[in-house]
């Protein structure tokens, strides 16, 4: 196989870009009117909850501290398992909630 330097740059650097595109597809952030974020009242903020909604909601509960929560507790953004491909706010609130043990 005979490959020239051009050929290897070329190869080099649309694999970087495929990469670089994933990447920045895999780090979308939610949006609050993303449907399945509506469904389940997300929040990025949960200072900004409809406490008449939930009453049962604390401001310390934020999605940094929640189960769900896949990254390093000091992140401010992360992966949530509910919101898979998206990014969530450290300092944001869903109805899916659940203490971290």
């Amino acid at each position: 196989m005979n490959t020239s330097r051009r050929t290897f740059m070329i190869t080099i650097v649309a694999t970087s870009s495929a990469l670089s595109a994933t990447r920045s597809l895999a780090q979308a952030t939610l949006d609050e009117k993303d449907p399945q974020a509506v469904a389940l009242s997300y929040v990025g903020d949960t200072a900004k909850v409809d406490a008449k909604k939930f009453p049962k909601h604390d401001n310390t509960q934020l999605c940094s501290g929640c189960a769900l929560w896949q990254s390093k507790p000091t992140d401010t953004q992360g992966n949530c398992a509910l919101f898979a491909g998206k990014q969530v706010s450290a300092k944001g609130w869903c109805s899916a909630w659940a203490r971290k043990r």
